[in-house]
């Protein structure tokens, strides 16, 4: 299918043959009648993709905080790859369209295949022939509503919950300041609200345009006109409210607010515009400055957009859904009359083009509309999600080898993320002897940007497609943690070597599941992404600690720091815990050091936060304490590490420094100058593609791979009980 794309390091526009996205549970197939261009926001993200690396770190400061941070914490090597990752690829347009339902996922009964719905969501509304849209971001279109009509929907929903953080009253008069898209909405649902609207705007067309919709006067906001309606319709008193809807660097719209509005009023910031509030003009009159974010409730709420939980009407009656079918139900009214507001409409094969006569002020509009062809095709048939059948195997005494490879070894990704675009994908495409085959994603847009930057043979949305390639030698699943279990048993079943990121497991019964697996098949080929192990200097340090004959000391500080609010690693009812996530990887070194699995798991946390401290025992009588902290400053190093046995010391700082202590001296690992920080995913990497090509044993052995997550998985346990856990079948 095509959609559009825009590369925000260089600016392209491109209209790109992307994999058609499957339909999930939880959501429906849609297939695109028609689709609106925003032409304020959309415009901005445009315009902001041709500036200089300079101009877009001006624009984004909040993004420039966030790549300092981690330079501090991953170094500057990783940030780049980190951050030029994620400029030069592919993101999406578009959040607002209407089309046909062509399939329904698993536990949607409101709509079926071929109702007509209005959708949402800059990730799930986009400019493209197909789109995957959860329940909550979409609504069904009321009998009447063109299709070109109901693609307003979302922008509509915008205005529309501006107008409601207003509480405009019946009678009331309202100054709308920016006469576009959104602005023009605004006046039409004040004027049908009952509220008289006075609206400005430096386009005269624009002004005549809201005028000749409802509002009672437009005009300049440096003409007088303006202030002259406003004492005429309110008795000199000022508007009630006012909606700031423009965009800009100016901080006109704020000034003019605060002149034109009554004492009290209300003042709603929908747009994106300049809020150098005056002090003294907002203070005496104590306006009541609000925000309208976005659709409505629900917006920016994982749970609520992408796992379809409802807020319970009677806590929040206007929530995203509910305004998006309200918009739609005024426009079936008559209440609302978006046709006016209409002022191109373009085949999307054009689209690239469009795009540019915008930009270039070649196209002037207040609403531009995507036209898709019209598909006599019969639906888009899902692929069915089964396990690819596997031969039955003899059971042997002992698992057996695959044979040495000749050829190049051929990989194929389930999922490529930020983390398997900055720390995996990079190094595989510098080896030799490595074909990158396919790549399979839950988004079409991501697997196109992995096939163009990487090479990838083919992208896909088809686990199955790349699960049932006999060409495919090993498969990565480098996906969110709560599938990693389930894509790792099914990538065994089907034969092929596996290297799954951290975590394996976020249960005791995926463990086991993966386990049986590995019984079932024979197969046993298989990498966790405990990368710390391979790090070149803990190795060579190390090395120059020797070997021990007295139990060891181990301490390992992580300072794991806050998470962003929204991230996906808090969700711990389907994720797990964050130390479930990626405590392995610190119980994995632990064990490499200590030459042993764990026998025993102590945790405690302090009460009030979610500092961790973890003791493991170790045959031997060696203990390694993990103190996992989140409240610790950002400054300070990520990861100290210190071994003590037999009079030494080892101590690793933060992956760039190491050095051991031998009771008279300090030796340093290479040199006492801090080195690029490494944590070990090249080297791990290289091992687990020689272990494959060759057919000799994995980097690390699966006892060692499990013991790790039932020792991770036992700190949950430890820390209900209050005691240390005894673990079972430890070497």
């Amino acid at each position: 299918m095509k959609q559009v794309v825009q590369n925000y390091k260089s600016g392209e526009l491109a209209l790109l043959d992307v994999p058609a996205p499957g339909c999930k549970p939880g959501g429906v197939l849609v297939r695109s009648a028609f689709s609106l261009i925003s032409t304020g926001t959309e415009m901005m993200k445009v315009s902001e993709a041709g500036m200089s690396m300079l101009g877009k770190a001006r624009s984004r400061p909040d993004q420039v905080a966030k790549v300092v941070q981690s330079v501090a914490t991953n170094g500057v090597p990783a940030t780049y790859r980190k951050v030029m990752g994620k400029l030069d690829s592919y993101t999406p347009l578009g959040y607002s369209l209407c089309g046909v339902v062509e399939q329904v996922g698993a536990g949607i009964d409101d709509v079926k295949v071929g109702d007509v719905v209005a959708c949402a969501g800059n990730e799930h509304a986009l400019h493209a022939e197909l789109n995957w849209v959860p329940k909550n971001l979409y609504v069904p279109v009321p009998d009447g509503v063109a299709p070109r009509h109901a693609a307003f929907g979302t922008v509509g929903s915008i205005a529309l919950q501006g107008v409601r953080q207003g509480e405009s009253r019946l009678g009331e008069v309202a100054l709308v300041i920016g006469l576009g898209l959104i602005g023009q909405l605004v006046t039409q649902l004040l004027n049908a609200s009952g509220v008289r609207v006075v609206g400005v705007d430096p386009d005269p067309a624009r002004c005549e345009l809201a005028e000749r919709l409802g509002a009672a006067a437009c005009g300049d906001p440096g003409s007088a006109s303006v202030e002259s309606a406003v004492a005429e319709l309110t008795g000199g008193m000022g508007v009630d409210q006012v909606y700031l809807a423009a965009g800009g660097s100016s901080n006109q719209p704020v000034e003019l607010a605060a002149r034109l509005c009554r004492d009290r009023g209300r003042v709603i910031d929908i747009g994106k515009c300049r809020l150098d509030l005056p002090w003294n003009a907002y203070y005496e009159k104590e306006l009541d400055v609000r925000f309208s974010r976005s659709y409505g409730p629900g917006r920016y709420d994982p749970e609520y957009e992408l796992q379809g939980r409802d807020y319970p009407v009677g806590y929040v009656r206007w929530t995203e859904r509910r305004n998006l079918g309200c918009f739609l139900d005024l426009i079936a009214r008559g209440s609302v009359d978006v046709e006016p507001l209409v002022s191109h409409v373009a085949d999307f094969e054009d689209a690239v083009e469009t795009y540019r006569r915008l930009e270039e002020g070649e196209l002037k509009a207040v609403a531009v509309l995507f036209r898709y062809a019209a598909e006599d095709a019969p639906a888009v048939e899902a692929p069915e999600v089964t396990v690819p059948k596997v031969p039955e195997l003899p059971r042997p005494s002992g698992r057996t080898a695959p044979a040495r490879r000749s050829g190049p070894v051929r990989l194929a990704f389930v999922g490529a993320g930020n983390y398997a675009s900055s720390m995996l994908l990079p190094h595989l495409t510098e080896r030799d002897g490595v074909e990158l085959s396919t790549v399979v994603t839950t988004t079409a847009l991501s697997a196109a940007n992995a096939q163009r930057k990487f090479g990838f043979g083919k992208a896909t949305t088809d686990l199955d497609a790349a699960l049932g390639d006999p060409a495919v030698d090993a498969v990565f699943v480098v996906t969110r943690h709560s599938s990693h279990a389930e894509l790792t048993r099914r990538a065994l079943l089907a034969g092929k070597a596996v290297f799954v990121e951290k975590p394996l497991a976020l249960t005791e019964e995926e463990l086991a599941s993966v386990l049986a697996a590995v019984e079932e098949s024979g197969n046993d080929r298989i990498q966790v992404g405990f990368n710390r192990r391979f790090a070149p200097l803990l190795r060579e340090a190390r090395e120059l600690f020797g070997d021990r004959t007295g139990p060891a000391s181990l301490r390992y500080l992580v300072n794991a720091g806050r998470l962003d609010h929204g991230s996906w690693y808090l969700r711990q009812d389907t994720e797990g815990s964050r130390f479930a996530g990626e405590g392995g990887h610190f119980v994995d070194t632990a064990s490499w050091l200590l030459d042993a699995d764990p026998v025993s798991v102590y945790a405690a946390a302090p009460a009030g936060n979610e500092d961790l401290q973890i003791v493991l025992g170790y045959p031997d009588g060696s203990t390694a304490t993990i103190s996992y902290v989140t409240s610790g400053p950002s400054s300070f190093p990520k990861e100290t590490l210190d071994l003590i046995a037999d009079g030494k010391v080892l101590r690793l700082d933060d992956f760039t420094r190491a050095s051991v202590y031998d009771g008279r001296h300090r030796q340093w690992v290479g040199s006492r100058l801090p080195k690029a920080r490494d944590k070990g995913q090249n080297a791990e990497l290289a091992a687990f593609v020689r272990a494959v090509r060759t057919g000799g044993p994995m980097p690390v052995p699966l006892e060692s791979l499990a013991a790790t997550t039932t020792a991770t998985l036992a700190v949950r346990t430890a820390l209900a009980s209050g005691v240390p856990v005894t673990l079972a079948g430890a070497r």
